[in-house]
């Protein structure tokens, strides 16, 4: 039996598919495990006090000697900002470009995982050989520099992942995509192709990063005092083009914002950023000079509160505050989910009588490639299976839409949810059951320790408050001696509500006394209790059902 028709790869996503971000990607070829990219994703709303959320590694863990490493398409944070999370899991090495590495070098150090780590860096042009499969890279257009698509060439035949990527004709660091590689993997046969599904429902093509240089550099020419211009900090090629602009109106850049200090920095180093000799000031410095020679370039882009942005949105930045004189831009579109805090934000910014310039004009344009970019790509490697990655279920959808419009068979498409498997074997497809898969909730230091009751707690907690009820029993007579003593947060202002909280101690007393006489020992009945007759009289009373707290003591 030859290896081919023993072989059965499978392929799944532990994130990526059915959300926006931690974009995860695994080739399981029986004998090693490929990883491909290990990204985190922004808090949902409901997600109340999270901070980041990151892939369920458990299949990664339970099979970790088989893992032959993680191999990155690009540096940004959904692709990458898990990674000091996930190799404290599963220890393995990680592969990317020079600046993809230069960023994570930067995330390894903050967590100390540098030393402990292996970094592998990579040409597009090299061919990584292991046991059972081989690993090839393809270079790509998106809104960071050294974007790659990967290709693993299994024994089944190739699964391509295409990254990010847009197709810019004139892209800013004159790196094309490469279509002669991208060619001859579809003449060797691409069984399955992973392709990124985020603007499938777009229409056209998305437009070239050029041409928001020339607009950006028209609104340095129109603006008569200071520029504030935020972006994504790891969105080099705007970045650049800020740098440009202010180089050819004689303005001077100071960098804001600890995300776009780090990246400016590590850009600049490794020769992705030109940046001119004397461009960069400090804020301090900035203050020596006249207005209309000033740009600062910030990160916040998302209305994230904690953002340089947004802080001085609220007056609550330290060195910086805004005047009517300012002209600020916002050189990015809303994440979706982004779009409610970018909005506040929007407005904060014109009350201060600010010029801000979002939407109008075209000082952003996605990474992302549109429907007829996707179609090209789609053609370009003529896969036998497709799989539309990197979206939510409706962009999947749409992608499954375009790849039938040029071809592929309808049957041959398939739309995953996280942990679902596709296994193929001798050349053909089939789902095959899930491994664990989910998300993983990281507050402050504790990783994976929060789940779903905790947070309906804090949902309760955020809605209708918290009431403890203390009361003290004496251990020999089992009878009252000191309370019930209410305390509320979050519920009822305490002042203005001391006929309600007055009878609601009445109550509980009330049904202590009966429970005692009754002989009731049991805390948790006595607990259950006071919880069921106190959360009954304040719906009737308030149409509220605040979180209550019995505590019992035994004196």
């Amino acid at each position: 039996m030859s290896k081919q028709n023993r072989d059965k790869i499978k392929v799944f996503a532990l994130g990526g598919v059915g959300e926006i971000g931690k974009n995860m990607y695994v080739v399981d070829t029986g004998e090693e495990i490929f990883v491909m990219d290990s990204g985190l994703m922004f808090p949902q709303e409901e997600m109340l006090g999270i901070d980041i959320v990151i892939p369920d590694v458990t299949y990664l863990k339970e099979n970790l000697e088989r893992v032959t490493g993680i191999f990155l398409t690009h540096a940004h944070e959904d692709h990458i900002g898990g990674l000091p999370y996930v190799l404290r899991q599963v220890p393995v090495p990680v592969y990317g470009t020079r600046l993809t590495l230069g960023l994570v070098e930067a995330k390894l150090k903050e967590a100390g995982l540098l030393r402990s780590t292996e970094l592998n860096m990579i040409e597009t042009n090299q061919k990584l050989s292991f046991n059972s499969a081989k690993v090839s890279f393809f270079h790509v257009n998106h809104s960071i520099p050294d974007a790659v698509g990967i290709a693993i060439h299994t024994s089944q035949g190739i699964i391509a992942n295409t990254g990010d990527f847009k197709i810019d004709h004139t892209p800013i660091d004159g790196q094309h995509t490469e279509f002669g590689k991208i060619s001859a993997l579809a003449e060797e046969g691409v069984l399955c192709l992973l392709s990124d599904s985020t603007n499938a429902e777009r229409p056209g093509s998305t437009g070239p990063e050029a041409q928001v240089g020339q607009e950006i550099l028209d609104v340095f020419q129109a603006a008569k005092g200071r520029i504030i211009i935020a972006s994504f900090a790891s969105n080099v090629h705007r970045v650049q083009q800020v740098m440009n602009a202010a180089a050819k109106t004689n303005r001077k850049v100071a960098v804001n914002g600890r995300s776009m200090v780090k990246v400016v920095d590590i850009a600049s180093q490794l020769g992705y950023l030109t940046i001119e000799k004397d461009l960069l000031v400090t804020i301090d410095q900035a203050n020596d000079y006249s207005d209309e020679k000033v740009v600062i370039l910030t990160t916040g882009s998302q209305g994230e509160s904690m953002a340089a942005l947004s802080r001085m949105a609220q007056k609550s930045h330290k060195q910086i505050a805004l005047r009517p004189s300012d002209t600020v831009v916002i050189a990015a579109t809303p994440i979706p989910g982004n779009e409610t805090s970018v909005a506040k934000m929007v407005d904060k910014l014109m009350r201060t009588g600010a010029d801000v310039i979002f939407g109008q004009k075209k000082v952003h344009v996605s990474g992302h490639g549109s429907a007829e970019e996707l179609k090209f790509m789609l053609s370009m490697m003529k896969p036998k299976y497709f799989m539309p990655v990197h979206g939510e279920y409706k962009m999947q959808k749409a992608h499954q839409k375009l790849a039938i419009e040029v071809g592929v068979e309808k049957d041959n498409i398939f739309i995953v949810d996280k942990g679902e498997v596709v296994e193929f074997a001798n050349g053909f497809a089939q789902k095959t059951g899930k491994v664990p898969s989910g998300n993983v909730l990281v507050d402050g230091l504790g990783v994976g320790d929060i789940g779903n009751i905790v947070l309906r707690d804090r949902k309760l907690l955020s809605q209708d408050g918290i009431l403890v009820v203390v009361v003290t029993i004496s251990k020999d007579s089992h009878k009252l001696i000191s309370g019930p003593e209410i305390i509320s947060r979050g519920f009822v202002y305490v002042r203005e509500s001391e006929a309600l909280l007055q009878e609601a101690n009445t109550k509980v007393r009330d049904v202590l006394e009966k429970c005692m006489n009754e002989n009731m020992k049991e805390w948790s009945s006595l607990k259950s209790n006071v919880r069921d007759t106190l959360s009954q009289y304040l719906f009737e009373k308030t149409k509220r059902r605040p979180m209550i707290m019995p505590i019992i003591m035994e004196i």
